[in-house]
């Protein structure tokens, strides 16, 4: 059916982001002057995503206490805390009883204004039960590459120590909720443990839309830097 929901893993420590993070959950790391959730929360909802379930872990009342209900945002928001971490495919069996249909699954502390109304609709225009965003980076060090044939992934490689080019996984996926049976309970991640046996059931979706995943300060400063410099893409009033 329709995509109405979401889940956003807001459960991340953000080490390498230390000292920013000594004292904030990732998640609440600003941009400029707001916490990179609150543009993620804020793309989905323009997007017509409103119902939206977030995992906590790390500080995670500071995060509950900043978004709330989430009505501040015109999202409404329910959590799922974590004590411990359950990784991406974890977190979302946790969420189980939030799904009432088709949901995308997005990250708390990366920077992106995909297009999320496109990618929904991309979902309901094949069968796949898995819709992956990928973008071509031409430098793919330190990312997931994606390789794929005619828009359905074929294999995942790993993280290449040498300058390769290629689709990276940007980490936001469009679920049907039948992907529910296919996570088990306890941690697992869909990069290593689910998507491998799901070989010819994901399609991808290539955006060319900013994306940042924020991995380090480098990456933390030349997002602000971008955010600057197109504040009008990101609702950001300079």
């Amino acid at each position: 059916g329709e995509i109405m929901q979401a889940i956003i893993m807001a459960g991340g420590v953000g080490s390498r982001l230390r000292p920013l993070t000594n004292t904030l959950p990732k998640p609440l790391v600003k941009i400029i002057d707001k916490p990179v959730m609150e543009y993620v929360i804020e793309n989905l909802v323009a997007g017509g995503v409103k119902d939206i379930a977030v995992t906590v872990g790390y500080k995670s009342e500071m995060i509950i206490d900043y978004f709330g209900d989430g009505s501040a945002f015109g999202a409404k928001l329910k959590y799922y805390a974590e004590d411990v971490p359950l990784g991406t495919a974890g977190g979302v069996k946790n969420a189980s009883d939030f799904i009432v249909d088709d949901f995308l699954v997005m990250s708390a502390d990366g920077l992106c204004n995909i297009d999320v109304k496109e990618f929904c609709n991309f979902h309901h225009s094949h069968t796949s039960r898995v819709s992956m965003a990928v973008r071509y980076m031409p430098d793919a060090r330190g990312y997931g590459l994606v390789k794929e044939k005619d828009g359905v992934v074929t294999s995942f490689a790993e993280k290449p120590k040498f300058v390769v080019s290629g689709l990276i996984n940007m980490g936001i996926y469009a679920f049907d909720k039948s992907i529910l049976k296919d996570i088990p309970e306890g941690r697992s991640d869909f990069s290593y443990d689910i998507f491998p046996k799901l070989i010819g059931d994901i399609r991808t979706y290539e955006s060319d839309c900013f994306w940042s995943d924020i991995g380090t300060l480098p990456d933390y400063y030349m997002t602000n830097h971008y955010v600057c410099m197109h504040p009008n893409n990101f609702r950001v009033s300079i």
